[in-house]
């Protein structure tokens, strides 16, 4: 007998119809004879509803009691599973992320989770019944309700499932699975029967919106084997998983992009310590992420510096750089919010020479400028033109043979 933990999002609980589907489902697992917790979001919209009602009264709520409110979805669909599974002869309890004392600290709207106690789920689960806990949410060392973030319920999961030693963690969503890209920019793009946690640690951050890159953080941490699979159709999903030595290992597991990027330079700053210092330091004193960096020594004592930073804050980089760079005396500030980033991604990088020159070269061939470089062990990430986008990761897919099927 299996512990599994299932996590069911908005779309898969997001109507009546929908919810006594997950019921039935749930239900065939726990006549193969494995214990059941189940973590649920709330059903679609119902966030984004309560977001509005709370921003109707005020404009700008507090976030402790923004929290309270949003908290509720999640409230209501434990609650409709729980009434669901007992309908057709399931036991089940539903539980609030505070009844079960999922413990986090008190940031409010993007709280993370410190410590899980487990016994009233193990109790319950002695005694033959699915557990139902929301997701999204938890309860700080004060008795506040807190919220995890968007996508929070992929983090309750694999925290539940990690706190339960859980043989494994299914999340089910609108998807099958991780594909070796996005399949409505390359429709050759394939399931992945299995990845490793750190190349869908890159995935994620680089733009895969499968799953939240906490949960794949958790899962990595704690070793939880977590696979990635549909609410709407029968299927093995994708399995995510520890590195294998295996000797067939792809190189490229997937090509992530990331429209969300915006690129600013600062030309001819003096080429003296502490200049990237100050230019980064009013830029995170702003609250703004900095991505990639390049920076050019130029001939004259002088360099040009460039970053990315995500397009929402692209205006107000700018304005920061702009009085940055009359503070140093720069020429210029420029920048450019038309771009993307296109990485390539995978295990077998380490052990396999050439793959950045075929890169780079699939792209000069298609026409196609690289405007910044950024790698790591297993990712070479590079930004282009934004309306390149589809013709780079097309031809990146089939120039690293994701097009094809592996061989048996």
């Amino acid at each position: 007998m299996a512990l599994i933990v299932q996590k069911y999002g908005g779309t898969s609980v997001g109507s009546p119809e929908r919810i006594m589907a997950v019921a039935e489902k749930v239900k065939r697992f726990r006549a193969a004879g494995h214990d059941m917790v189940v973590v649920v979001s709330a059903m679609s919209g119902e966030t984004d509803r309560l977001i509005k009602l709370a921003k109707s009264v005020h404009a700008e709520p507090p976030a402790r009691e923004l929290d309270v409110a949003i908290a509720t979805g999640e409230q209501v669909t434990i609650a409709l599973l729980s009434m669901a599974l007992e309908k057709i002869g399931c036991p089940a309890r539903s539980y609030t992320g505070s009844q079960v004392h999922i413990l986090t600290d008190n940031a409010y709207g993007k709280a993370r989770i410190l410590k899980i106690d487990e016994t009233r789920m193990r109790d319950d689960l002695q005694q033959g019944r699915v557990v139902v806990v929301a997701g999204f949410q938890g309860v700080d060392e004060h008795g506040n309700i807190t919220t995890l973030g968007r996508g929070g319920s992929d983090t309750t999961g694999v925290a539940l499932a990690a706190a339960l030693k859980a043989d494994e963690c299914q999340i089910y969503t609108d998807v099958d699975g991780v594909y070796t890209t996005d399949p409505r920019v390359v429709p050759q793009a394939r399931r992945l029967d299995k990845i490793t946690f750190e190349e869908m640690l890159e995935m994620a951050s680089l733009g895969s919106k499968v799953l939240q890159i906490r949960s794949v953080e958790f899962a990595g941490k704690y070793k939880v084997p977590l696979r990635v699979l549909s609410s709407f159709e029968e299927g093995p999903g994708t399995l995510i998983t520890y590195e294998e030595n295996e000797m067939e290992a792809p190189l490229i597991s997937g090509i992530a992009f990331n429209r969300d990027e915006a690129k600013i330079t600062i030309r001819g700053v003096p080429d003296k310590p502490g200049i990237a210092a100050q230019i980064l330091g009013d830029i995170g004193k702003g609250n703004i992420n900095v991505d990639m960096i390049v920076q050019n020594v130029g001939a004259d004592g002088t360099t040009d510096f460039t970053f990315t930073v995500h397009r929402a804050d692209y205006k107000k980089a700018l304005d920061i750089l702009q009085r940055v760079a009359k503070d140093l005396k720069a020429r210029e500030v420029t920048g450019d919010d038309k771009i993307v980033k296109i990485s390539v991604v995978g295990v077998g990088m380490r052990s396999h020479a050439g793959i950045a020159s075929q890169m780079f070269k699939t792209l000069a061939d298609e026409g196609i400028n690289i405007q910044m470089i950024s790698t790591s062990e297993i990712k070479i990430s590079v930004v282009v033109d934004e309306k390149y986008l589809e013709l780079a990761v097309r031809a990146l897919h089939s120039a690293f043979g994701l097009d094809k099927a592996p061989a048996a």
